[in-house]
């Protein structure tokens, strides 16, 4: 299922985003949009749409989206939120794997949206398991994923590390959570095929 998302600055500064997509399972065809950072609204849901209707539908709201002046962010005008926890195995254990999911669906919802983001991927590195985020908006992401991490992973958050680094340079992470921070923060590169 495709998501179409793009986004547009008005003349006050304030990021907005607007997304669509078209769910052949069941049917639907949604409309997602907002301010970047806040809960968003979801003011077109049509049920009962055909595929062919749908990516009518896609097109319609591409086109639409570039009159208005939304455009798709590339990776290079973005940024990486890496979140970061401890593993004690090197493929994870069922618990690690346990918080993975329960992290990554929390955080996939959560940041959605919020126009905030989407979740990249997932990989267990060296001790760690690693998550990462592709944010059009780094400090409202940063807040949105500790106030999501308090939700879905209260015993693990005092063992997270969040890291922010520039879309066009990954490996250039610097610590965000918590504070001060200490150490560097290598990136581990996520698998091609990696499902989040």
């Amino acid at each position: 299922m495709p998501i179409l998302r793009s986004y547009r600055t008005d003349e006050d500064g304030q990021l907005s985003f607007r997304e669509a997509w078209y769910d052949e399972e069941v049917a639907q065809f949604v409309i997602n949009r907002g301010p970047v950072g806040h809960l968003s609204e979801t003011p077109v849901v049509e049920d009962d749409v055909t595929p062919e209707a749908g990516e009518a539908l896609l097109e319609a709201f591409e086109e639409a989206c570039q009159e208005d002046g939304y455009r798709e962010l590339g990776q290079d005008e973005q940024f990486w939120l890496y979140v970061r926890f401890p593993s004690k195995t090197a493929g994870g254990s069922p618990r690690e794997h346990s918080l993975r999911d329960a992290v990554v669906g929390g955080l996939t919802g959560h940041l959605a949206w919020r126009g905030l983001g989407t979740v990249e991927g997932s990989v267990f590195g060296p001790g760690r398991l690693t998550i990462a985020v592709l944010t059009p908006e780094p400090k409202g992401a940063l807040k949105a994923t500790i106030s999501c991490l308090r939700e879905v992973a209260k015993s693990d958050l005092t063992k997270a590390v969040i890291a922010v680094a520039p879309g066009a340079e990954p490996s250039a992470a610097k610590i965000k959570h918590p504070l001060p921070a200490e150490g560097d923060f290598p990136v581990d590169e996520l698998p091609e095929a990696e499902e989040a």
